[in-house]
């Protein structure tokens, strides 16, 4: 029978040893080039945060760093809208199944016929940033940041400079996503919604803020649909990773989102959250040291939903 109470079973003691296990891994990983700013951030970088549902909070490392939330916002661009608009509204633009190709596969969204495959992978977090509510991208950025803060108590800003680094470079997959979903009737105004993608991903806080959006879909909450958390659960675990998904779903079995940040979050539902941040990426696009300390707790403390 499934234990509802391990994560209450960890020790400071036992974080930090987890910790310095997972610092070994931080050489392994690449900074992405893309992103110039990203690929000035130190890889010897690690943080984690872990906030439970008895109040409960523990953290090590460098927690003091400010990243980015890049892909990691994705789920709460969902959660936010299916409370917006429901279900019904949102899935009419994007689907819920899971890829096997990388996040900003062009190929996937071409074998779809312009239909985003999930809300995880690129074309289907820009597909959900045209019907964010606001007049233009910062104000539709600022709409999933307020509330954000508001609801889960985090305190996210706006990275611009960030942002002015994500422009620098032209994102030529990015632009042709953009292009593909607009020829299929799935996106409108395909410039401001290409900039209000770039606008959330750069939304960035401290693993302490990080872990406090994430408890919006540990366990009930006045401003949370119960539904609505189930479905973002299901989509992190069965899309989350990417190709790496069902691996770690098997492996792990934690509703899990990454982003190129290095940033990574997992749900451990109706016990806590667990957020991490390290720069250096595996070949999948996951920190290598994240996924490796969010495997040591979960097999540590059998904390797999699936017992």
């Amino acid at each position: 029978m499934y234990n509802r109470q391990t994560l209450k079973s960890l020790s400071q003691t036992q974080l930090e040893t987890w910790v310095m296990q997972a610092r070994r891994h931080t050489q392994e990983g690449k900074l992405p080039k893309y992103i110039p700013l990203l690929a000035q951030a130190n890889p010897n970088w690690l943080a984690v945060q872990i906030q439970t549902v008895t109040e409960q909070s523990y953290n090590a490392g460098d927690t003091h760093c400010t990243f980015p939330l890049m892909s990691v916002v994705k789920p709460f661009i969902l959660l936010f809208l299916l409370q917006q608009l429901g279900a019904k509204v949102v899935f009419s633009h994007v689907g819920m199944k899971p890829s096997d190709l990388p996040f900003n596969s062009l190929t996937q969204l071409i074998a779809d016929e312009g239909f985003p495959r999930n809300t995880m992978i690129n074309s289907g977090a820009i597909a959900l940033c045209s019907i964010l509510p606001g007049i233009n991208a910062f104000s539709r950025c600022e709409n999933l940041r307020l509330w954000l803060n508001q609801t889960a108590g985090c305190q996210l800003t706006l990275d611009n400079q960030m942002l002015d680094s994500v422009r620098s470079l032209p994102n030529d997959r990015n632009l042709a996503i953009t292009r593909l979903l607009t020829k299929a009737g799935n996106i409108h105004s395909p410039e401001t919604t290409l900039d209000a993608y770039n606008h959330v991903c750069c939304l960035a806080g401290t693993v302490a803020d990080l872990a406090r959006i994430g408890m919006l879909l540990v366990q009930a909450h006045d401003a949370i649909a119960p539904q609505n958390r189930r479905i973002v659960n299901a989509t992190m675990m069965t899309c989350g990773l990417y190709q790496a998904s069902a691996r770690f779903a098997s492996e792990v079995g934690l509703p899990t989102k990454s982003g190129v940040s290095g940033a990574i979050l997992s749900i451990v539902p109706t016990q806590g959250a667990i957020a991490c941040y390290s720069p250096g990426l595996d070949e999948t696009g996951n920190s290598k040291a994240g996924i490796f300390l969010i495997q040591q707790l979960a097999q540590n403390l059998n904390l797999s939903i699936f017992g």
